[in-house]
């Protein structure tokens, strides 16, 4: 390839959250780029590949450094190429010109080039124009020992005198070499050691016996004595500056006397003025507090109101006092009507004799236990009241007389025999009116329903619902009190007399609330109000037949021992007894399920450069999860292998079967370290392949087939969970992963 950037260096601040930074220049490895960090107080840290920071090499053009943590706020991040000064290269005599080898060869040294260029940059040096000498100096370490380095008379490099050591405050018994400083803290001065000795006697050290092994450097005692002159000539003008002071301190006191009284009667002022406005705020939130009550109450009054004490429309929750009614009333902006909160004295007084009822005889248990005589009852009292009649009639006692005789019942045995199958049934579009006896059928064309005479009248043979129950809702018009015909959703209403539960805005109404005998209408004793919601809930009439299961189809002709359950047998053609299903014990285990994993490996040119591309990705950064088998195919001129450095020194064949030229497996072993993949002719085309531990992906199920087997406690601590349950469920993951369970 071509160097065609004099770039070997970027400079980036860190700001605590930016984790990837590129670098512009090209590299032979990832291990040629030096990341350093440079903290704010110059501290430089060295960074290394794969514990703090991972590369992407894009060739020529550069690549990308990600760091793990993200540099903090005032680090300098540099990037910077440091090639290898190896020679590689090896020519063989005789053999064609090697001219990529031989680029890459000049590709380095341009490179080495410029790193050195870099350093050159950051050296010292004279300017083009200028002379010296000699850059060199002969002084041995210890002749330069604290000493500095500087430029002589003649503008030439020379070692000149020695730098000064900070020692602190003198002690005795201590050993001073020359040019040491130490402070004299007797009086501050500061001295520097002329002639090398241990230390002895005491401070200050003008009067030590040593004084001639010391240079005096600064004179703070004399400096003091000055001080203490200027500060004693500083108070006698203080002295002067007070005399005059007081007379204004006087005059000012007098002034701040006035002062202080104008500033009471403004404090005064202000406090009236801020009482005042209290007063005016809390004036207004009582007010606001009273109008909002107001409207949210309206007090007593004899009809539902339509607007507000303001005139203003309702609110949504309002409350008034019907004097009419004697009750609480709210209101419901939904719906736009007044509900009541309570019951009425008449409604309370039907709860009470209710509620006389159940306790401390519960009568309605027993009338419910009745509920069917009653309903045959009612049936012989409404639309018409043979009750009644039959009470009209004499000689009743003769009739029960011949019954007791037996003579009814033997016209009853012999009933074939006295009426012709014509007047027991007949086809017609309506009732017939003449020669009906009890129990007499025909089939109602227009109804197209099977009917029955009985005491009351005809009557349907069957149940009017078809099913167990049918639902009609009426929603009401002012004081409506008949419902009937098609409600809300077009279903007509027909009911079996007795058989129904009329509900009132939710509220289930008593039998004195209501009239429903006549199978297609309901009638309120008191009117409903507009908008209110009646629900009729009609019961279907039916009774089950009592057959022995023995005698149903499919079935065994006999009972089966105790504890046994009827189940499909095995053909899935009958029923069969076996015993019922016992407790079982369900154990799930997760474990990784390896796979093979085939991946395809190109190579293409990037600036002027072979890289690897992963299905399609330059030098993709692989994870190898561990247990899984990956087959790589390759072209054979490229041979690709793995190993453990990205230098590429050290190969790795842990679980590596080449299987030809173009194809190389790996299976990745337990614990496998960070890999790298590399071309074994061709160098800088690989990148780096992690093999991270796998997540579970396969659920194991074990059980005691119905206590059969045993589980031990090994294996029970091994399992992720346990369900204890009935046997026969099978357990599966579906394509999202979720666990079912089916019988």
């Amino acid at each position: 390839m071509t160097i065609s950037t004099l770039v070997v260096k970027n400079s980036y601040n860190g700001d605590g959250s930016a984790t990837q930074f590129a670098y512009q220049f090209p590299i032979h490895t990832t291990a040629e780029l030096k990341v350093i960090e440079r903290s704010a107080n110059g501290t430089e840290t060295v960074k290394s590949l794969g514990s703090d920071y991972s590369v992407v090499d894009n060739g020529s053009s550069g690549g990308t450094v990600t760091f793990g943590t993200a540099p903090a706020s005032g680090v300098s991040v540099i990037l910077l190429r440091d090639t290898n000064l190896t020679q590689e290269t090896d020519y063989i005599a005789n053999d064609p010109f090697p001219a990529e080898t031989h680029e890459a060869a000049l590709d380095k040294l341009t490179l080495q080039i410029q790193e050195a260029q870099e350093e050159l940059d950051r050296s010292i040096k004279i300017s083009r124009t200028n002379t010296m000498t000699s850059t060199e100096f002969t002084n041995s370490a210890t002749d330069r020992a604290g000493k500095i380095l500087a430029f002589d008379t003649s503008g030439e490099l020379s070692v000149a005198q020695e730098l000064g050591s900070n020692r602190g405050n003198w002690a005795a018994s201590t050993a001073y070499a020359v040019r040491d400083i130490v402070k004299d803290t007797s009086n501050n001065n500061i001295y520097m050691v002329k002639t090398a000795h241990t230390s002895s006697g005491s401070q200050p050290l003008s009067s030590n016996a040593d004084i001639a092994k010391w240079d005096l450097l600064v004179d703070a005692a004399s400096a003091t004595s000055s001080q203490t002159a200027a500060a004693a000539s500083q108070v006698a003008a203080a002295a002067s500056e007070t005399a005059a002071a007081n007379s204004a301190t006087t005059a000012n006191t007098h002034k701040n006397t006035a002062e202080t009284h104008k500033n009471d009667a403004q404090t005064a002022k202000t406090a009236a003025e801020t009482a005042k406005t209290a007063a005016e705020t809390a004036q207004a939130a009582a007010e606001a507090a009273l109008d909002n009550f107001d409207d949210r109450f309206l007090g007593a009054k004899s009809s539902d109101p339509t607007l507000d004490n303001d005139g203003n429309a309702l609110t949504d929750g309002a409350l008034y006092f019907d004097t009419t009614l004697n009750v609480m009333k709210v209101y419901d902006l939904g719906a736009t009507v007044w509900r009541k909160i309570q019951l009425e004295p008449t409604d309370q007084t039907n709860l009470n004799l209710v509620s006389a009822q159940i306790t401390p005889t519960n009568n309605i248990a027993s009338v419910a236990g009745a509920v069917s005589n009653i309903a045959t009852v009612a049936g012989e009292i409404s639309p018409t009241n043979n009750i009644s009649t039959l009470a009209g009639i004499t000689g009743l006692s003769s009739l029960a007389t011949a019954e007791s005789n037996g003579h009814i019942t033997n016209v009853s045995n012999n009933l074939s025999g006295v009426n012709a199958f014509a007047e027991r049934y007949r086809i017609l579009s309506s009732a017939p009116s003449t020669s009906n006896d009890v129990g007499d059928l025909y089939f109602d064309t227009t109804a197209n329903e099977l009917k029955v005479y009985k005491s009351s009248g005809w009557a349907a043979a069957g149940s009017t619902v078809n099913g167990t129950a049918n639902r009609f809702e009426y929603t009401a018009t002012a004081g409506q009190t008949t419902f009937s015909g098609a409600d809300n959703n077009s279903a007509v209403l027909a009911y079996d007399s007795g058989f129904c539960d009329i509900f009132l805005n939710g509220v289930k109404l008593a039998n004195a609330d209501f009239t429903a005998t006549s199978g297609n209408s309901v009638v309120l004793a008191a009117g409903a109000a507009v908008n209110d919601i009646l629900m009729i809930v009609a019961y279907g009439t039916f009774q089950l037949a009592n057959i022995s299961i023995n005698d149903l189809t499919d079935t065994p002709s006999a009972i089966g021992s105790p504890g046994h359950a009827l189940i499909v047998n095995n053909g899935g053609t009958a029923l069969t007894y076996a015993p019922a299903s016992s407790a079982e014990v369900y154990g799930f285990q997760k474990y990784f399920a390896p796979s093979t994993i085939n991946i395809t490996v190109t190579v293409s040119s990037v600036g002027g450069s072979n890289k690897y591309f992963i299905d399609g990705v330059q030098q993709q950064t692989l994870n190898l999860y561990e247990g899984n088998t990956y087959i790589f195919t390759h072209p054979s001129g490229h041979p690709f292998r793995f190993s453990t450095d990205s230098n590429n020194s050290s190969a790795y064949t842990t679980g590596v079967t080449v299987n030809s030229s173009t194809q190389v497996t790996i299976v990745v072993a337990s614990d496998a370290p960070t890999l790298y993949y590399y071309c074994s002719s061709h160098s800088g085309m690989g990148g780096q392949a992690n093999t991270p531990v796998p997540a579970n992906n396969s659920l194991r199920v074990v059980n005691t087939n119905q206590g059969a087997d045993s589980i031990s406690a090994t294996e029970y601590d091994s399992f992720s969970d346990v369900l204890f349950s009935a046997s026969g469920f099978v357990f599966s993951l579906n394509a999202s992963g979720r666990l079912i369970a089916t019988i």
